[in-house]
């Protein structure tokens, strides 16, 4: 199969972005399943039901969220109604959707996606990552339920996220990391056949401060005073995330190459 997976999307520009090229990447790459990481498409601040139907509309098959899965509040309830929407196994015990989705992918093999938020540095106390996925993974085992099985891990430190690549190391197609919004030079194959990237950066604008616009951040920086709200930048996005081929029988990744597309960054694509 055929995987792309795309890091976080920052406010308008990286809606645009994907709105623009996501389509294009699919036809030109005979992408089977896309999997977007939508948390931020929304003002920088969570994702609301119509900038969704937008993304997935562009050529998302799953779209996963983060810490700020509820920041738009109404989707609270659209989760419940969109199956393609995905949160954190470990955000809240009562938290509305799911957090682990077994897909049909369009050549109709079937994708399992799980995402996890990590407890490193994170602003909220959440539960344990490692064995909510352990647990998810066993439900849709990598190539016998499922023929690849996606892993977003939405978290602050490249020691945990690296931590959790060597966890699914053998149980996961791709285990990669978002939250941070800068690309890592980590890809590899691990042992055991799964694909990783410690972040997969943003989509969004990156002459920015991790996708917001400049001034705000800066002064906080030197002044420690807050005076205005975060903007997210909006001139053109570079399309950040991961490009996986996995093996039809196994599930394990044959292939993986970082995927930078427009914008400011030096440009990647598969090869």
């Amino acid at each position: 199969m055929k995987l792309l997976f795309l890091g976080d999307v920052m406010g308008r520009a990286g809606r645009r972005a994907v709105l623009e090229r996501l389509a294009g990447l699919r036809s030109d790459w005979k992408l089977d399943f896309v999997v977007v990481n939508g948390e931020n498409a929304t003002s920088g601040a969570g994702l609301n039901a119509a900038h969704a139907r937008a993304l997935l509309d562009a050529g998302a098959d799953c779209l996963t969220l983060g810490d700020h899965a509820f920041d738009q509040k109404e989707m609270l309830s659209f989760i419940e109604q969109e199956p393609r929407i995905i949160r954190p196994l470990n955000y809240a015990t009562q938290a509305p959707g799911k957090g682990a989705r077994l897909f049909t992918a369009q050549n109709g093999r079937k994708v399992f996606v799980a995402q996890a938020l990590g407890q490193v540095f994170m602003k909220k106390p959440f539960a344990d990552p490692f064995s909510a996925l352990d647990q998810a993974l066993k439900t849709a085992p990598r190539g016998g339920m499922a023929d690849a099985v996606i892993v977003d891990f939405h978290a602050e430190a490249t020691s945990e996220k690296m931590g959790m690549g060597h966890w699914l190391d053998g149980r996961a197609s791709l285990v990669v990391g978002t939250h941070t919004h800068v690309p890592t030079s980590d890809t590899m194959i691990l042992p055991k056949g799964t694909a990783f990237q410690s972040d997969a950066g943003m989509c969004g604008d990156y002459h920015s401060v991790i996708g917001m616009e400049k001034t705000e951040p800066l002064r906080r920086f030197v002044t420690g005073m807050v005076k205005e709200r975060f903007t997210p930048a909006n001139d053109e996005a570079t399309l950040s995330g991961v490009y996986v081929e996995t093996d039809d029988r196994t599930g394990a990744a044959t292939k993986v190459c970082q995927i930078r597309v427009g914008g400011t960054l030096s440009q990647s694509v598969p090869v």
